[in-house]
């Protein structure tokens, strides 16, 4: 991500925090998130107001005292928040958004890490190169003291080695290089002379402009929603797949008659539990739990069309971690269900009820919506008989489910009633061949046809 909403403050100037306490609530696209301390010390100055929409990532929103400091004198020297951007524009939705942090900046001695999730940075990663600021003088933790005195004294910050906690560099560190000689900052390069001039490329096609698109209806006829954060994530990441995944499909018929009556004899198999609201089923098993476990044993199954593309190289997965698409008002989010290969259908039901519920209330941390190596898309509850979805990457595959109807089949040369429910599957060619498709798409129609097999 590349900027949030600061939701709610949950201390006040002059109130002693500790590592862990929980001290804000960052809304981002897709949840609502956390933010924990990660230094000791007394809250000087509430820098960002609750409510403030799109703050930067690395933006500083507080500003803790250190022991034996006077919070006054720390409030007035940690200058002012980053101005946060009032309304995002149309064209500067992130692509693929990483988690980011915000962060509570301490005066002295004391890092400020990232508090969201640790994420590998694009830069870590084969082929891909680091995004704008990654590679930056203010990814070096260092206090605002001993920046100014490297700065004063010319000294280079990313030689010097920081003692400070978490390896941020404080005054003493820097007084120490000065000291010792270190080598000064390496001075701005200058600008390459302009290669020569290119021919001028075809012009590219362009989406019709807001106003373009607004003169086609008759004024007062029609309502603005503007967007928020998820809706321009979407547009962003579902455009670029679909201009950059070479995407194919593939669909298959799978008889759920069997499916059906396991399902039904395991649903009334379950103990009662004795709760606040009175005694309810240990389980519930939906067709859907079914589905994504069928998924997680096809990649099992056919281990090589479990993998992601980099640049590079194809990157194959040890798990199956099943992405399943929530519907939650005005907008979609993939909550994943991890190692679904090694999980019973009860673990897998309960686990996806918790997921979807937070889901709808945005409180799904970022890990357990990030990443994924597939994902299941069901629409067979309204009545939809088929269709194809988008692949999401990191993802090379997606299986879109429609409803079980009841059909006419040919069996043992006689026409029988059995409950068909078509599964399409898009594969990213550049990972997952025809050949590999098809045949991880068999082996999910075997594992739903004779469920039985799930349950060992």
């Amino acid at each position: 991500m590349e900027e949030g909403n600061l939701a709610k403050w949950l201390v006040k100037e002059g109130d002693h925090v500790a590592p862990g306490d929980v001290i804000a609530e960052i809304e981002t696209d897709k949840a609502t998130m956390e933010v924990e301390a990660v230094d000791e010390g007394t809250v000087a100055k509430l820098v960002v107001p609750a409510g403030t929409e799109g703050v930067k990532v690395n933006a500083v929103i507080a500003i803790l005292a250190a022991e034996g400091e006077d919070a006054g004198d720390a409030a007035k020297g940690g200058g002012e928040a980053a101005p946060a951007k009032a309304e995002a524009k149309q064209d500067e939705a992130p692509i693929s958004p990483p988690v980011g942090e915000m962060s509570a900046k301490p005066t002295e001695g004391g890092a400020a890490p990232p508090t969201s999730p640790s994420v590998t940075p694009p830069s870590a990663l084969p082929g891909i190169s680091p995004t704008r600021g990654e590679i930056s003088q203010s990814r070096i933790f260092a206090s605002p003291l001993a920046r100014r005195i490297a700065k004063d004294a010319g000294v280079d910050l990313s030689a010097i080695e920081g003692s400070g906690p978490h390896g941020r560099v404080v005054k003493a560190d820097v007084e120490k290089a000065v000291a010792g000689g270190a080598k000064a900052a390496a001075p701005a390069q200058k600008a390459a002379p302009a290669a020569a001039e290119a021919p001028a490329a075809a012009p590219a096609a362009r989406p019709m402009s807001d106003d373009t698109v607004l003169k086609l209806f008759e004024e007062g006829s029609y309502d603005l929603i503007p967007h928020d954060g998820m809706r321009r994530t979407i547009a962003a990441r579902l455009t670029e797949s679909h201009q950059t995944v070479p995407s194919y499909f593939v669909s298959m018929d799978c008889e759920i008659d069997a499916l059906l009556k396991l399902r039904a004899e395991i649903n009334a198999a379950s103990p009662m539990l004795k709760t606040e609201k009175g005694e309810v089923p240990a389980y519930k098993l939906s067709v859907n739990d079914f589905i994504i476990k069928a998924m997680a044993l096809a990649l099992r199954d056919v281990p090589m069309a479990n993998a992601s593309w980099t640049s590079t190289a194809r990157v194959r997965h040890k798990h199956s971690d099943v992405g399943v698409a929530v519907a939650i008002p005005d907008g979609l989010i993939t909550p994943i269900i991890r190692k679904a290969e090694q999980k019973t259908l009860s673990v897998i039901s309960n686990e996806m009820k918790d997921l979807a519920r937070r889901a709808r209330d945005k409180k799904l941390k970022p890990q357990e919506y990030q990443g994924g190596t597939t994902a299941v898309s069901n629409l067979g509850m309204f009545g939809v008989s088929n269709f194809t979805s988008i692949i999401n990457p990191p993802h090379a595959s997606i299986v879109s489910i429609g409803a079980g109807v009841e059909k006419p089949v040919v069996k043992k040369g006689a026409v029988a009633i059995a409950t068909i429910m078509t599964a399409t599957f898009a594969f990213d060619h550049r990972v997952i061949d025809g050949a590999l498709g098809a045949e991880l798409a068999a082996a999910f129609q075997r594992h739903i046809e004779k469920p039985m097999g799930m349950l060992v």
